[in-house]
């Protein structure tokens, strides 16, 4: 115990004199390498999403079914949730700029494969390459920390934090203009230029940390980890075709869960474990990854629904009749909601602290979802909804990478946040799910009825409620940037 305490006031010394350089030298570039981390983050997050408004014209034009071309949602989203934790821990152990610049270029090679193919396995393929660019999330994370003066950190993790709902939201409209313009391998040829010159600017600018957590990969908790989430998310995203209570949903889903409870296994016996399961007990951090996990399943929601609802004919009595594009521009509220509180996350959080940014963030969209399950028939009342849901979902974005951040070890920060992503995204998943369900039960003359999308509404505002309930467990840490772990394990024995 004495020499672990050793090495992490070790580790803690190294990364202090870092910070001190980048405040008393010039030569750090805080704010250009901020700059490169939004614009890894954001090529990605517009690669996320633009593909969805083109799923109809993809299907027609690679003459396939919808329950095929939906795995091009399916094989990103799985990629990502494997992918990422991954990454991050390979970050901690050989180099976040590495990794990085090798991320961005793996993006790249997807984007360009998805650009130039006609075929349907071809593209899946791509999407399942790009997904693994998730992990450019916790590797900024742990760049900035490792990199930044601590005054500058909070605020730059709440931006990067919130680019991935603000490039969601923005790769919808390109998506729609896209689609009614250009050909859909346009989605893939416009952003490959931004990811190449994300990369460039990473070789170029991006100092390397000397923050490392020596060790190997653990392989075999890799592989448990890699096919037990894999299970879990392709039973989740299945369930509009089996239905929820199949023998095929619910096999594949306790498949999932056995084979995550041997990872667990692995990794608590494990002397270099993948994911430190010690970390994952500790309170802040696993109220935070809840947190994260409740936060988007309500954000995903309105991701789905809120096109949707708006391209419904105005003969339903409720929907808009509004075109791809014009549907997609519901959603630019919330975006610019997003970007607005991004980038006063950092005051808030020095001012009151990271937790009530989070209780106050999901407070609010939990209200702006309640208002939508009651008042939803103009289009103004849509508008204003999701630029308060972008500022609810922002500000509690940026509060999360924050308190992830803030509660593990300098050396753990890529696998830290990288976990706290996956669960955003299982989040993500079973929202969205449980949203196309409701809309699926709920149709009259073939077309979907205002119930469906009440009740997915009220699910979100309830996924919210939840969360700040969530939140209110999370140990407050004001005033300082050093982890919760870090200062437990520091702290001098009584006895």
């Amino acid at each position: 115990m004495e020499r672990e305490a050793s090495d992490l006031r070790r580790e803690t010394r190294k990364v202090r004199n870092v910070s001190r350089r980048a405040d008393e030298s010039g030569a750090a570039r805080p704010n250009l390498i901020l700059a490169v981390l939004l614009l890894s983050g954001l090529a990605y997050a517009v690669l996320s999403s633009a593909v969805i408004p083109a799923l109809p014209t993809i299907q027609h034009d690679l003459h396939t079914t919808e329950t095929r071309v939906t795995w091009l949602l399916t094989g990103f989203l799985l990629s990502a949730s494997v992918g990422t934790a991954i990454i991050g821990r390979l970050g901690d152990m050989y180099g976040k700029e590495r990794l990085l610049l090798w991320t961005l270029l793996v993006l790249a090679a997807g984007t360009l494969l998805a650009a130039v193919s006609n075929s349907l396995e071809v593209v899946i393929a791509a999407r399942i390459i790009q997904g693994v660019a998730g992990g450019i999330f916790p590797l900024a994370f742990s760049i900035v920390r490792d990199e930044f003066p601590a005054e500058q950190v909070a605020g730059s993790i709440g931006l990067i934090s919130s680019i991935l709902g603000i490039g969601g939201g923005c790769g919808l409209v390109l998506g729609g203009l896209i689609v009614e313009h250009l050909s859909w391998h346009w989605l893939f040829w416009l952003p490959l230029p931004v990811t190449l010159l994300a990369a460039l600017c990473t070789w170029r600018f991006v100092p390397e940390s000397p923050v490392r957590a020596p060790g190997r990969v653990n392989w075999l908790a890799a592989a448990l980890m890699s096919v037990g989430m894999s299970c879990v998310l392709i039973a989740i995203s299945q369930t509009t075709v089996w239905g929820w209570g199949t023998s095929r949903t619910i096999g594949l889903f306790a498949v999932g869960l056995a084979v995550c409870v041997g990872w667990i296994a692995v990794e608590l016996r494990s002397r270099e474990p993948l994911v430190d399961m010690g970390m994952m007990r500790v309170r802040s951090v696993w109220t935070t990854n809840l947190a994260a996990f409740l936060l988007g399943a309500g954000m995903y929601a309105s991701f789905i629904v809120f096109p949707q609802f708006a391209q419904l004919p105005k003969s339903t009595g409720f929907g808009f009749g509004a075109s791809v594009v014009v549907s997609s521009l519901y959603l630019l509220p919330a975006a610019f909601g997003m970007g607005l509180l991004s980038s006063v996350a950092g005051r808030i959080a020095h001012r009151f602290g990271s937790k009530t940014a989070l209780l106050a963030g999901s407070a609010v969209t939990a209200v702006a979802f309640g208002w939508l399950a009651v008042a939803h028939r103009h289009p103004y009342d849509m508008l204003i909804s999701a630029a308060v849901l972008g500022i609810g979902i922002g500000l509690a974005f940026a509060a999360l990478g924050n308190l992830i951040v803030q509660a593990v070890p300098p050396s753990q920060t890529g696998v830290a946040t990288g976990m706290n992503t996956v669960m955003r995204t299982l989040g993500g998943a079973l929202g969205g799910q449980l949203s196309a369900t409701f809309i699926v039960d709920h149709t009259a003359r073939g077309l979907p009825t205002v119930t469906g999308f009440v009740d997915t509404f009220v699910m979100a505002a309830l996924f919210l409620v939840v969360c700040v309930l969530v939140g209110l467990l999370i140990p407050r840490r004001e005033g300082s940037s050093r982890p919760l772990v870090l200062d437990a394990q520091l702290a001098p024995n009584p006895d």
